[in-house]
């Protein structure tokens, strides 16, 4: 009995729920692979493929525990089609420096960068490069909903900014607002797995002195935030602004809501209005949709 490497390639929309799969019960963290051109250095892919890549651990029940991650990939194959998984017998192979092997620098905003610790990268002029190791939480950079939240980001921070970052997953968006000049930034998340990740992130970043991140949901907000950003899923955010989650954003503040498929946005956007929300623009990447909106005085 031996490490069992699994890989399976995937589309973007599907990404993040296959690497949480993985890491409910796979030893380490789930990592992402981007392949843009031949192996063989020659020309550039149509389109890059993705793949996720974890590694199972010897065990007694290592058959058992294989059969629920494929029944899992079943599951969300009815949402998103899915390839077989790929599953190789590693033997004596190193599990741990064999993913790292396979995480890569991913660009995923104008000026964002995402750089795991043991990768080198040389900044670009303007390049923000975040540390982030993979974690086992939301956050890898690869999902549509992350990106369009980053690219907004990107727009909306302005020095000495607070901000709310309410779901925060690996802690990514809490770190880029920080990064683009946001004074004080607050992460929630009710995940502890989640929680244990930011706190990592943030502190890899020597951002401790700038973001707070903690353990809860709407009842653990205190204060009052020039910018949310909440990028989770849309009845969730709905059930944030019935519980008045933007009591706490200051009038003129704004409000940024992703994790929404588009078919889902008219139902938050009547959210947004039962909550004085006025949306300032509404970004769109394949089937996701981001709403930004700013507060009005009632």
């Amino acid at each position: 009995m031996g490490w069992l490497e699994l890989t399976q390639e995937v589309d973007e929309e599907s990404a993040e729920a296959v690497v949480e799969l993985f890491n409910r019960y796979c030893r380490g963290s789930a990592v992402v692979e981007q392949q843009v051109g031949t192996e063989d250095g020659g020309e550039p892919l149509p389109r890059p493929v993705t793949r996720i890549r974890a590694y199972l651990a010897p065990s007694d029940d290592q058959v058992q525990v294989l059969l629920r991650i494929q029944q899992g990939l079943w599951h969300l194959a009815q949402i998103h089609p899915l390839p077989d998984l790929q599953i190789v017998r590693l033997e004596d192979k190193d599990w741990e420096r064999a993913w790292q092997e396979h995480y890569h620098v991913l660009r995923i905003g104008r000026r964002i960068v995402i750089r795991p610790s043991w990768r080198t990268y040389e900044p670009q002029p303007d390049d923000i490069v975040i540390t982030l190791d993979p974690g086992m939480a939301f956050g890898t950079g690869l999902h549509p909903s992350t990106r369009l939240c980053v690219q907004a980001l990107e727009d909306a921070v302005r020095p000495g900014m607070s901000v709310l970052d309410m779901g925060t997953g690996s802690g990514i968006l809490a770190i880029a607002a920080a990064f683009l000049g946001a004074a004080h930034v607050v992460a929630l998340d009710n995940d502890p797995i989640a929680v244990k990740a930011a706190t990592e992130n943030v502190a890899a970043n020597g951002l401790r002195n700038r973001i707070a991140v903690g353990l809860g949901s709407v009842n653990a907000v205190s204060g009052e935030f020039d910018l949310m950003v909440v990028n989770i899923l849309a009845n969730v955010i709905q059930a944030m602004l019935a519980q008045d989650l933007t009591q706490h954003l200051r009038p003129g503040g704004h409000f940024i809501a992703a994790g929404i498929l588009d078919t889902q946005a008219d139902d938050v956007l009547r959210s947004f209005a039962a909550h004085s929300l006025r949306l300032i623009e509404k970004r769109q990447e394949k089937d996701w949709v981001l709403l930004w909106a700013k507060k009005v005085p009632q």
